[in-house]
């Protein structure tokens, strides 16, 4: 649950909500730029600021743990490759400082939001795996020798490499 509700798809988290203000907020800014930004940093930020979102959502869809968080991850590198476009656009004078600030606020909002996600996948990911391992593990059964003269004897089978 996030603030009280059932999370019922992507589009309910928080940070994913922040995200996209960010994306939009983007959308916006790289309209401002001059035409011979459109293949450098117009395309850099639009790919950026709408993988921001995307891979909250693909994560999401994983269903696992550790898929999810290690997609946030890419999120976060993408939230921070988006400030410095951000201050790139600044150098070069397409944005004044007001406007730098306000954005990187917002990026500094997403940026606590996902680490928080981030965070509570971890704890979510540990809770279920108590041995706090990252290895696969198959329920205990018992593997039955097929060998008529021993038919309810384990086989023992040796413990597999630890990689």
């Amino acid at each position: 649950m996030q603030n009280g509700k059932k999370i019922q798809s992507f589009t309910d988290l928080d940070c994913w909500r922040s995200c996209r203000v960010v994306r939009n907020c983007f959308s916006g800014i790289i309209r401002k730029l001059p035409v011979e930004e459109k293949y450098a940093l117009a395309d850099g930020m639009r790919r950026a600021s709408r993988s921001i979102t995307e891979n909250i959502a693909e994560g999401y869809g994983r269903y696992h743990f550790q898929e999810n968080i290690q997609f946030c991850r890419i999120s976060r590198g993408s939230l921070f490759e988006l400030k410095d476009q951000l201050i790139t656009a600044f150098d070069e004078k397409y944005l004044d400082v007001g406007e730098v600030k306000q954005v990187s606020l917002l990026i500094d909002k997403a940026l606590s939001l996902l680490n928080g996600y981030i965070n509570y996948l971890a704890k979510a990911k540990n809770k279920n795996n108590p041995k706090n391992d990252n290895s696969v593990h198959e329920p205990e059964v018992l593997y039955r020798n097929n060998n008529s003269e021993f038919p309810d004897e384990p086989i023992n089978l040796p413990d597999p490499p630890i990689r």
